[in-house]
């Protein structure tokens, strides 16, 4: 697929805890490559993670991708959840809990977007170590609107549980970036 024109980098968490996760953020990253004025650039090594808020729960499979859209961003947001959907996704019971398939738009470009839909950068990336590690693979230089370096916010999640996984997980569909 050819890289489409006029076009904005966004990046683009996955995460998944249920069924198998490797194979649903590998579906994840293929359905993101379907997306009509949608190239995806880079995706992240796969991350074992601790869960943040509902412990209780198993450990997450994360990774973040770099894409290059045509999309505007409510019309993105529409499409990762109907790719979360396609996947088994039910938006109900505690936010935090267990999950087949989450897809979340971290950035797009350097805006900042507050509607009732979206929220751009995402609320907590600055705070979470299963994004920030994994974006900070792909983009170590990234500055992060109204938050600052991403090499500087990595230290506020020195704490959270997070681990490379060893094996090449990443699909064909993306360029490996390491």
């Amino acid at each position: 697929m050819s890289k489409p024109e006029n076009t904005v980098c966004a990046y683009v968490g996955l995460g998944s805890n249920l069924d198998d996760p490797v194979a649903l953020l590998r579906a994840g990253v293929s359905a993101l490559a379907r997306l009509e004025q949608t190239h995806v650039e880079a995706c992240s090594s796969f991350y074992r993670t601790a869960p943040v808020g509902l412990l209780e729960q198993p450990d997450f499979i994360n990774a973040v991708c770099r894409v290059r859209t045509g999309q505007a961003p409510a019309m993105l947001m529409r499409n990762l959840l109907e790719i979360e959907r396609t996947h088994g996704r039910v938006r109900e019971g505690d936010k935090g809990g267990p999950r087949t398939l989450d897809l979340d738009l971290l950035l797009y470009g350097n805006q900042t977007i507050r509607t009732a839909e979206l929220t751009v950068p995402h609320p907590r990336l600055h705070e979470r170590a299963f994004v920030l590690y994994p974006l900070h693979e792909i983009e170590p230089d990234l500055v992060i609107p109204g938050r600052g370096a991403l090499r500087e916010l990595l230290a506020s999640c020195a704490g959270q549980r997070i681990e490379r996984l060893e094996t090449d997980n990443r699909p064909e569909t993306a360029d490996k970036h390491k």
